[in-house]
């Protein structure tokens, strides 16, 4: 059985490339590394997730501070969502698209969800995401993924209740695991 996400929330409304809540100021926007103000508040968020126990605890290497925004842009496979709290970045969402051979169609994974933790446990996370799978479905892709760290309930249960599931071809041989291997 395939679930979908939800579509907008109902305190939600979505006009052209933004949506902003009705109960919050929390804006969400697809991000345009372009412009410096999105540029810099992209690569704040992403330092600040690195440095999150979730994300590693470590923050971005002085290397991938300087070099991360050019390469970013550099792919046009990647596209990222921003949540702001007036001018304040608050949330980011990374996407990459990749490929599903079986139904021979794109998909995207997301690569990076982080919410900074004063604004944790409002939704926040969850309107990038649905703002994320508007564009996802925009360019055709037939299906979202996401890795998370098993010990991490709270972004489990969120992901859940959006739809999302472990992955399985046939439930005899389990769940999918996400797995690395370091090349240098």
């Amino acid at each position: 059985m395939q679930r979908r996400l939800q579509r907008w929330p109902k305190s939600s409304r979505h006009c052209c490339d933004r949506m902003t809540t009705m109960t919050a100021p929390i804006t969400i926007v697809t991000a345009d590394l372009s412009k410096p103000t999105h540029a810099q508040a992209w690569l704040a968020m992403l330092d600040a997730y690195a440095s999150d126990p979730a994300g590693g605890g470590e923050g971005l290497s002085a290397f991938a501070k300087a070099h991360l925004i050019e390469a970013i842009q550099a792919r046009p496979t990647v596209y990222s969502v921003l949540a702001f709290d007036c001018d304040k970045p608050v949330g980011i969402v990374n996407a990459i698209e990749g490929f599903s051979t079986f139904a021979c169609k794109p998909l995207v994974n997301i690569h990076d969800v982080a919410v900074i933790a004063d604004y944790r446990g409002r939704g926040i996370a969850g309107l990038m995401l649905v703002y994320a799978e508007t564009i996802a479905r925009s360019r055709g892709a037939c299906k979202l993924t996401l890795e998370v760290l098993s010990g991490n309930a709270s972004a489990i249960s969120a992901y859940q209740r959006l739809g999302f599931e472990a992955y399985q071809l046939d439930p005899k041989l389990g769940d999918a695991r996400f797995m690395q291997r370091w090349l240098d």
